[in-house]
Order: C-alpha cells, then structure tokens, then sequence
C-alpha cells in the first residue's frame, strides 16, 4: 500500500494564501472514556469562553469572524453553516456542556474552545488512503456523524476527503461517520485550522499542548507538523 499523506489542494492556498493546518498524528493510542481530569479540563475550557466572550460578540471575535469570512467568500451563510468552534463557542455561552464522548475526541473540544481555533481529529487505522483538503466535485458521498443518509457536497465546496468519501464538508462544519474517532481507535490525526490572526507560531504552541495531553492520557507515539503552501503534505505513517 502506498504511503498515507495528509494534504491540502493547492486551490486551497490559491484562495486562502496565509491559511494554516497545523496536523498531529499518533499511533500506538489507548482511547476509551475521559478521566476525571479530562472533564474537568472540558468544563474549564467552557468557563474561559464564558469569561472573554459576550454572546452579541462571538461574530466579531476575529478567530471567529476569520472563518465566517472564508465561508461567506465559499458563498456558505455562516448563519445557516457554523464553523465547528463557533458552535461549540455558542453552546458554551448558552451554559450547555458539551458531553464527554471520548479521550481523544475530549482533548480536541478542550484546546478548540481553550484556544478558539476549529479542530477536527480522525482515525486513520484503517485509512485506505490519503486525506486531502480540497474542493469538490459535488459527486462525493457524505454520511454525516449520527445518520445513516448519504449526500453529495456543493461542487467547489471545501472539503475534507478519502478518495471519493467525505471526512469533513464546508472545510471545518461538520465531520462524517467514516473516520469517527471511537473507542477502539488506536491511530489518530489531528487537523488544527488557522486562519489569521492565528500565526503559525501560535498553531505549534497549540500542537505541543495537544501532544501532551495525548501522551498523558493515551500515550502513543505522536509528532506534530505543518501544512501551507510551501509544504502542502505530511505522512500520516508511524
């Protein structure tokens, strides 16, 4: 089989030139349920948005307003398609807890609303190839997390795909069931989105904290890299 990469299309960069994707990826991980620490770490992170954040002013946060910015330049209405870390902003600013689901999917929420930056993270044991960042032909099959009803993506919509199947539609909306990150999973890759005003020196900083709370509570082996126009892909293998 050949070597697995994570990518970005360079239509991507073309569109978005000072995009970021910071990327960690571990083997070897030990998931299962959170322990109390995680979720307290969770319940942390929803407390720090409550206390910098006023809801009339999440749209104007510029890590928020960044993103529904790239969406309305997609022609996606950020009201109507919510990029992943404003909706869990909201739901924090609201006062509802987001639920513990796993380990790894826990320490992704936690530095997402910690750091206001969308995350996404994969399982990759049985990726049968690799993933890329890139517009789509409308001809893709999206299955979205919770249904069991395929559809098709927007052509030239911004999506995250194995091949022909849809990890991630409208870049950093909404995560498919195909690489659920579950239980059993023992390989993982983190994506970390920037847009400016986030630097690349702010995405590794987030990347090393990521790491660490993953060797604390799912050991692995786990490095970190980055994704841009210079460097647009990364190997996903061990």
């Amino acid at each position: 089989m050949a070597a697995r990469t994570c990518a970005v299309a360079a239509e991507v960069f073309a569109r978005f030139p000072h995009y970021l994707r910071g990327v960690v990826v571990a083997h070897g991980v030990r998931n299962g349920p959170s322990s109390p620490e995680l979720v307290a770490l969770l319940r942390e992170a929803e407390a720090s948005v409550r206390e910098r954040l006023q809801p009339e002013e999440i749209t104007t946060h510029p890590r928020i307003a960044s993103w529904r910015a790239a969406f309305k330049a997609q022609g996606i209405n950020p009201k109507d398609f919510r990029c992943s870390v404003e909706a869990m902003a909201r739901r924090a600013l609201k006062g509802q807890q987001l639920p513990s689901i796993n380990a790894l999917v826990d320490i992704g929420n936690i530095l997402s609303l910690r750091h206001l930056v969308p995350m996404g993270g994969h399982a990759i044991d049985h990726a049968a190839q690799g993933y890329c960042l890139r517009p789509a032909t409308g001809l893709e099959r999206f299955v979205p997390f919770g249904t069991d009803q395929p559809e098709h993506p927007d052509a030239g919509e911004i999506i995250y795909a194995e091949g022909e199947t849809v990890l991630t539609r409208r870049w950093s909306w909404r995560q498919a069931n195909h690489s659920l990150t579950l239980p059993e999973t023992t390989a993982v890759q983190f994506n970390l989105d920037g847009l400016p005003p986030v630097t690349r020196a702010e995405l590794e900083a987030i990347g090393e904290e990521l790491m660490a709370l993953v060797a604390r509570h799912c050991g692995g082996r786990i490095r970190q890299g980055m994704l841009s126009a210079a460097e647009p892909s990364l190997s996903m293998e061990p």
